[in-house]
C-alpha cells in the first residue's frame, strides 16, 4: 500500500516493498515516486542491531 508523505519540499508516495532478516540485522526495501529529481527511487535500509537496539542504519538506492 502506497502512502502519501508531506513535510518535505517534495511531494511523493512511499510504498513498503519488503523486508529480510539477516545475520546482523534487517534489510527493508521501499519504493518512492514523486516530484523530486529523478521522480522514482527504490531505497534499501540496512539496520544493524546492537542487542535490542539499532546500532547502525544505512540508507541507499
Amino acid at each position: 500500500m502506497a502512502e502519501a508523505v508531506s513535510g518535505s519540499p517534495f511531494t511523493y508516495t512511499a510504498e513498503f516493498t519488503g523486508a529480510t532478516a539477516t545475520d546482523t540485522g534487517v534489510e527493508v526495501r521501499q519504493h518512492l515516486e514523486g516530484d523530486f529529481p529523478g521522480g522514482v527511487v527504490d531505497l534499501h535500509y540496512r539496520f544493524r542491531m546492537d542487542g535490542a537496539l539499532i546500532g547502525r542504519v544505512v540508507i541507499e538506492p
